[in-house]
């Protein structure tokens, strides 16, 4: 059986038929930046799962392919909404608790009615809509892998456009993971308004200058 079809009988049988939502999210990991979770409504039938079978979670394919993938995605879903969680509200609540505040926003950002959300992941959260975790989220399921999508994309734009405003940190490279070159930028220039001020390598490098408030 082709993989495109393994997946549409499993969100099948998972939505039972309902309108479903599939949620991911990107930069969990970041020292810096929000995190960013999508929810995409796809049609369910055979034909969107055809022409979508090379959809898969975003972290393993190349930039240029993921952005095809991306237009893709949105000529065919029925909704797509956008949700974010600050480096603040990181700080305050813990990145778990901020991830899931993310993906109610992105639910709730919608315009189409859903009647499940299948998440990434083993956790599911609180929310109007029924949530239904999907460990391997991301490969097994369609409308998950198609969140993993255009969640990277749409963060990867917005991290480009944090460079443009705090320089010298090389945002627009690394997307605000924790390399090195983002901790020797980060040791030289003192952590940012968008780095995450509780997470370790941030912390141990603020300084008495404070924290830099960009251009």
């Amino acid at each position: 059986m082709e993989a495109w079809m393994r997946r549409y009988r499993l969100d099948l049988a998972l939505s039972g038929g309902c309108i479903t939502a599939g949620v991911d999210e990107v930069g969990r990991g970041c020292i810096a930046g929000p995190v960013v979770a999508v929810s995409v409504v796809l049609p369910m039938d055979v034909n969107t799962y055809r022409e979508l079978g090379d959809v898969m979670d975003s972290k393993q394919v190349k930039p240029d392919v993921r952005r095809r993938l991306a237009e893709r995605i949105r000529s065919r879903a029925l909704g797509i909404g956008v949700g974010m969680a600050s480096p603040e509200e990181i700080d305050r609540l813990n990145i778990l608790q901020a991830t899931h505040l993310a993906m109610r926003r992105s639910l709730d950002a919608l315009d189409v009615p859903v009647a499940l959300a299948l998440v990434d992941g083993n956790r599911a959260f609180r929310h109007r809509v029924p949530v239904l975790p999907v460990v391997d989220g991301d490969a097994r399921s369609l409308p998950i892998a198609a969140a993993s999508v255009i969640a990277k994309v749409f963060r990867d734009d917005l991290m480009a456009k944090l460079d443009e405003g705090f320089p010298g940190y090389g945002f627009s490279e690394h997307v605000g993971y924790g390399t090195r070159a983002h901790l020797e930028a980060l040791r030289r220039l003192g952590p940012s308004v968008v780095h995450r001020l509780s997470f370790g390598p941030v912390r141990a490098c603020l300084n008495e200058e404070g924290v830099n408030y960009g251009s």
